[in-house]
């Protein structure tokens, strides 16, 4: 078997070939060139042309919007330009709502204004607004579990802090709130939802996001409060005296619609039906310009598909990036790409997805079978010098990869710091300016060796056990 090792010379690579004989799991070669090809990641990444293009000639992207049709073909220009074999999208249907005003403040005791983001495919109030008290729940629980009739008639206020953590951990429990609260206000007959922000930061914007809205027969309005005025809510309720707020939102719920997967391929030199498959999502929502989330995880798996590209050779197998659409409101795209290839899926050995901001990558977690496990400390002997640790074997490979994992695929991850991540997720404040060139070389870094010994090994990593 021909193997080549790699030199770049001017930014071209130019091989030299030479014979091996290939050991298990890795080849020696096969790690020499995820060397070379860590650090030319390093030297000369463009990830931040890309995010920088897609930030600037496309902006927000919720996903069956204008922005969106933009976007799925800014995907497949770049992709073409960058060298993909192949190119393609895949239709998915996704539900669209048109975001209006939201307006709110409080009109008794202490009137002042509020700082309010609508949540996606929330209601309106009636037109001129609805004027309520508020009553205050320390999280999502005491709401589902309080008296209906206290309840009733009023405004519902989940005040629950998210913790701040550089895994992010804080997230899970504090975005019940948002994800299930208005259907319990709902059904307990309040007149609205008012959520502090699923965030970290003190910043006076508030933080978006998606419900739960399936199956309620009579939604409410429902917003996101910025950090500060939850503050202030919740010193006005400990005076002891009724608190009312006005509310005035115009949403519209429009008819079903098409979005797409942009999907991008180098495709392999021996196996090239069998895959490992890299992605982040395309769509973003509509209040910044989605340059964190998920901006550079598009940048970061298509530039490291453009470096493994550009090899002498092929890899082994086939490199697919796949760029999910409709992530935001529910994982749609990848849901329906699994559905749409369940025949297909044991042909994909592994998964991953970037989709935690641009922090520098810090841990490496797999779902693999523990026979496996010495693939994974090979790869980690070249993830090491970038300051990356070795994790768990728990991971789901990012959000829209969970569902593979869910049906058998094996996974991995490439964890980034999310210490400030929360802080500009879902606000006006997630734009260009927040992510460093430096850091996404080395995030490219990392993933262009995972990827590349992947797609190279002459094993694969068999199948994770299913969830059902």
């Amino acid at each position: 078997m021909l193997k080549p090792v790699l030199r770049f010379t001017g930014g071209i690579a130019a091989a030299v070939l030479m014979a091996s004989v290939h050991a298990v799991p890795l080849d020696k070669e096969d790690l020499s060139v995820a060397e070379v090809l860590r650090e030319r990641a390093l030297e000369s990444s463009d990830a931040y042309s890309l995010v920088e293009s897609l930030t600037v000639e496309v902006g927000p992207r919720r996903a069956g919007t204008e922005g969106d049709k933009r976007a799925v073909a800014w995907a497949q220009q770049k992709m073409k330009k960058l060298g993909f074999d192949r190119v393609y999208t895949e239709q998915i249907d996704v539900k669209r709502w048109a975001r209006g005003h939201a307006h709110a403040e409080v009109t008794a005791p202490y009137p002042q204004p509020l700082v309010v983001s609508s949540l996606g495919y929330g209601a309106a109030t009636p037109k001129g607004g609805l004027t309520a008290e508020i009553v205050e729940f320390a999280d999502v629980e005491a709401l589902i579990n309080a008296p209906e009739k206290k309840i009733k008639g009023k405004i519902a206020f989940i005040n629950k802090r998210m913790e701040r953590a550089r895994t992010g951990e804080g997230y899970g429990p504090a975005v019940q709130g948002r994800s299930r609260g208005m259907r319990a206000a709902a059904e307990k007959g309040a007149a609205a939802l008012l959520l502090r922000s699923v965030g970290t930061d003190s910043d006076r914007f508030a933080h978006t996001g998606m419900m739960s809205i399936d199956g309620v027969e009579n939604p409410v309005p429902a917003l996101a409060l910025s950090a500060p005025d939850a503050n202030l809510l919740e010193a006005m309720l400990e005076r002891g005296k009724p608190v009312e707020v006005k509310l005035d939102v115009e949403n519209q719920r429009l008819a079903d619609g098409p979005s797409f997967n942009v999907v991008g391929e180098v495709v392999g030199r021996e196996k090239p039906e069998e895959v490992v498959l890299i992605g982040a999502h395309l769509d973003s929502w509509d209040e910044g310009t989605g340059a964190l989330d998920d901006g550079a995880g598009v940048a970061i798996v298509m530039e490291t598909a453009r470096l493994i590209s550009e090899l002498p050779q092929r890899p082994r197998r086939t490199l697919r990036v796949v760029l999910f659409g409709a992530e935001e409101i529910g994982l749609v795209g990848a849901r329906q790409y699994v559905d749409a290839h369940k025949d297909d899926l044991d042909k994909i050995i592994m998964v991953s997805e970037s989709d935690f901001g641009a922090g520098k990558v810090w841990r490496f977690d797999t779902r693999i079978p523990e026979s496996k496990f010495a693939i994974a400390d090979q790869m980690m002997q070249l993830l090491a010098p970038l300051g990356i640790e070795r994790g768990n074997n728990e991971s789901s490979g990012g959000p829209d990869s969970s569902v593979f994992v869910a049906n058998g695929v094996p996974a991995m991850g490439l964890y980034q710091d999310g210490t400030d991540y929360f802080d500009y997720h879902h606000t006006p404040n997630d734009t260009l300016d927040k992510v460093d060139p430096e850091n996404l070389k080395q995030n490219v870094a990392a993933w262009v060796v995972m990827s590349f010994l992947a797609a190279e090994m002459e094993g694969d990593f068999g199948r994770v056990p299913a969830e059902h």
